[in-house]
């Protein structure tokens, strides 16, 4: 007897419902692995094949009902998504291992340049909906010895989570590390607020939503007019990418009289480029002081299996403070808004908010794109934990992670963070028909994060 299709969950309709013309839906993971001999494709097609079975969505592709990719978009096909004729997983007939794993043909890449390119060409692609929603693509060597392999995973498909988990059972090396770990929540949603005792406190869902109106005004009770980043969207796209050590973002963060995190320490190096960046720029597209940060916050908790995570994502709302001109002033206030977000558990009161909304049809989907709104937020900014010992594909090391998002309608900059071992790899993604010279905002990230080490003191060369 044929298994029943698993029909999509409605947040994973919902992600695959925003696919369009100009939107892919994927995220890309860019592995860079250590110089060497040139992988063999058919060894490496192999190995990975050998290791679908433990992945249950390696072989199974979206079945719409007959609602294609032209119809994809709108109220009409979200409605679709989340109804009873919306999408199903189903096994997807003759497949292919060269279609999934495959040395991307007539790109080839000698240096950093050439490699973007090809990289900018693979994030404005489509994956092919009639397959399963991923595919690696090897690029290179370039000069060095250096190979890429460019993993594009849909978001339908996996949150960030699940596609590091993903990418660990099929393709890196079997290592001694644990996998990669779901990150610590302050408390897990409706279940234990901590009060002045210390100890845990259960939390009634009459509780959560007395406090959903203060939650509603921090995260969304402070429109702006105009954002920099809200400008027509087409479906060019251009990469950039730069890393920082992880260890230099905990002794910024731990330097601080209210210790800051890494993830605050790495918005407020984001939030220094953005400064430099558009001072440069003065194209007239808003205000510097405008711009506020979407942070993706992942609701999933450590006690959850691997294959349980879908997509349970929530957020909060930051301000970046571009407006401030001292670096270390400016991370403190970012530290201090993000603490009272998470001590509050806002992103876990609007998950429920949202929810609650989605199964009132119309009402949902408008309260989804007030949300959504270049007004509420300019640019998304995510941070995944990634490996945290060396890890290598075929015995080449992974050098460096990086991952790459792609921007949205009325948000045409995306930034992402992951983490590898040591390495903090940060990926920028824009439209560049709207938002060009994406590599100059590369570079003022990382001057940012060298302009904290020094006003912190925490530079490798300003302690010896």
């Amino acid at each position: 007897m044929a298994e029943e299709p698993e029909r999509l969950s409605p947040d994973d309709a919902r992600i695959l419902a925003l696919e369009s013309s100009v939107l892919t839906g994927h995220t890309m993971k860019l592995l860079v692995l250590e110089p060497g001999p040139p992988l063999d494709l058919d060894e490496l097609r192999l190995a990975v094949a050998a290791r679908l079975s433990d992945e249950p969505r390696a072989r199974q592709r979206v079945e719409t009902g007959g609602a294609g990719r032209a119809a994809s978009s709108g109220a009409g096909m979200a409605a679709r998504a989340t109804g009873g004729d919306g999408p199903r997983w189903v096994a997807a007939s003759g497949f292919d291992i060269a279609h999934h794993v495959r040395r991307r043909a007539g790109a080839e890449c000698a240096t950093e340049a050439d490699l973007r390119r090809e990289l900018s060409a693979l994030m404005s692609e489509h994956l092919d909906r009639d397959r399963p929603l991923w595919t690696l693509d090897l690029l290179g060597p370039l000069a060095d010895g250096t190979e890429v392999i460019a993993a594009r995973l849909h978001h339908a498909m996996v949150d960030g989570i699940a596609g590091l988990r993903f990418l660990e059972g099929i393709l890196l090396d079997p290592h001694d590390a644990p996998p990669v770990d779901v990150p610590p929540s302050d408390a897990p949603p409706h279940q234990a607020a901590v009060g002045a005792s210390g100890q845990a406190a259960e939390r009634s869902p009459a509780d959560e939503w007395r406090r959903m109106p203060a939650a509603l005004l921090r995260e969304l009770g402070h429109p702006v007019a105009r954002s920099p980043f809200d400008r027509p969207l087409t479906s060019a796209r251009e990469v950039a990418f730069v890393s920082v050590p992880l260890q230099g973002l905990k002794d910024i963060g731990a330097s601080r009289p209210d210790h800051a995190t890494v993830n605050d320490v790495l918005l407020a190096a984001v939030a220094g480029g953005l400064r430099s960046w558009l001072d440069a720029a003065r194209d007239g597209h808003g205000s510097r002081s405008d711009v506020r940060a979407q942070i993706p916050v992942s609701l999933h908790h450590r006690d959850e299996s691997a294959a349980s995570l879908g997509n349970r994502d929530s957020f909060i709302n930051v301000d970046l403070f571009l407006g401030e001109a001292d670096p270390l002033r400016r991370l403190d206030r970012i530290s201090a808004h993000t603490r009272t977000e998470k001590q509050l558990d806002d992103a876990a009161l609007l998950y429920d908010l949202f929810h609650a909304l989605g199964r009132l049809g119309a009402a949902g989907e408008l309260a989804q794109r007030a949300a959504g709104s270049a007004h509420e937020f300019s640019v998304a900014v995510s941070n995944v934990p990634g490996p945290r010992h060396p890890v290598a594909v075929r015995r080449r090391r992974v050098d460096r992670l990086f991952s790459s998002a792609e921007p949205g309608a009325h948000h045409v900059l995306r930034i992402a963070a992951i983490s590898n071992a040591g390495e903090v790899g940060i990926g920028f993604c824009t439209d560049p028909t709207a938002l060009p010279g994406i590599g100059g905002l590369a570079d003022a990230v990382d001057a940012s994060y060298r302009e904290l080490q020094r006003a912190s003191g925490t530079g490798d060369s300003l302690r010896a």
